[in-house]
């Protein structure tokens, strides 16, 4: 079984380099599970707006872990948000393919990928890409509470 600590690690390396990435950007990386997010998310306990993975014992037993947002009680006005955040992104998220809002509790949405480790870095590495494009989204909703 390979090192999921290794491919966390090498996948953090990945965005870190990445065009995009700045001084806003933040990774919070505890091994086996991985939080990306902006400064100005209010995200600092990792309780705030987060995209997240993470692949643990349960998700190992069953083959398949989750990708995906959350807002969670860091976040200001945080059902206000959810939904402003929706009304936006909602239509974008559902075009994704294997994704589905939430919007319920804390997660704004979600996909559950196949645990397979071949090209497993890269297939994150373009889900949190594809993330990244929500970014104007989340400010805009921010500023509007």
């Amino acid at each position: 079984m390979k090192d999921i600590k290794k491919v966390f690690r090498n996948l953090e390396k990945k965005l870190k380099q990445s065009h995009w990435f700045d001084d806003d950007w933040e990774i919070y990386n505890r091994g086996a599970y991985l939080q990306l997010y902006k400064l100005d998310w209010h995200n600092q306990s990792q309780g705030g707006i987060h995209f997240e993975t993470f692949i643990e014992a349960p998700q190992i037993k069953q083959k398949a872990f989750p990708i995906g947002m959350h807002a969670e009680e860091d976040c200001p006005s945080q059902h206000e948000f959810i939904e402003k955040f929706l009304a936006l992104e909602g239509a974008r998220i559902k075009s994704w393919k294997g994704y589905q809002t939430i919007g319920t509790g804390y997660r704004i949405f979600q996909r559950t990928l196949p645990l397979n480790f071949k090209n497993l870095e890269d297939r994150l590495f373009e889900e949190f890409n594809r993330f990244r494009q929500l970014e104007n989204g989340i400010t805009q909703t921010l500023r509007s509470l």
